[in-house]
C-alpha cells in the first residue's frame, strides 16, 4: 500500500495544518524570534535504515536548533522517533497541534526531552 493511499502527502508537500504553522513561522522570523526555519530540513538517522524527519527544523533567534513536529494526532512509532531522536540529538524537539478555535485558538506544545 502507497503512502498516498494511507492518506499521507508527497515528501515536501505540506498538509494544511503544517502550512498553518509555517505562516506562523514565518512571522516569529518578521519579529525576529526565529532566524531560520526549513520544511522538512533535517533527516536524522536513529538507527540502521530508521531516519525521523522533523516537519520543520528551526533556529531560534538566540542560536538554538529545535525539530518542531506539526501534528493532528500521533501514530504510536511517529511518537516513539522522536523520543528515541531527542535522546540521540542535541537539539530541542517539540510538537505543536492546532488549538480549536472555540478553544482559543493558536497551538499546543509538547517538549520532548
Amino acid at each position: 500500500m502507497s503512502d498516498l493511499a494511507l492518506g499521507r502527502l508527497k515528501t515536501g508537500s505540506m498538509n494544511q495544518t503544517e502550512a498553518a504553522y509555517e505562516a506562523d513561522l514565518a512571522f516569529m522570523k518578521s519579529a525576529g524570534d526565529v532566524a531560520w526555519y526549513r520544511f522538512e530540513g533535517l533527516k536524522l538517522r536513529l538507527a540502521d535504515s530508521t531516519f525521523y524527519t522533523p516537519d520543520f527544523a528551526v533556529m531560534r533567534s538566540d542560536g538554538v536548533m529545535e525539530c518542531h513536529e506539526v501534528k493532528g494526532f500521533w501514530r504510536d512509532d511517529a511518537r516513539a522517533k522522536i523520543k528515541i531522536a531527542a535522546e540521540m540529538y542535541p537539539f530541542r524537539f517539540l510538537s505543536v497541534k492546532k488549538r480549536r478555535k472555540k478553544d482559543g485558538g493558536g497551538w499546543d506544545v509538547e517538549v520532548f526531552e
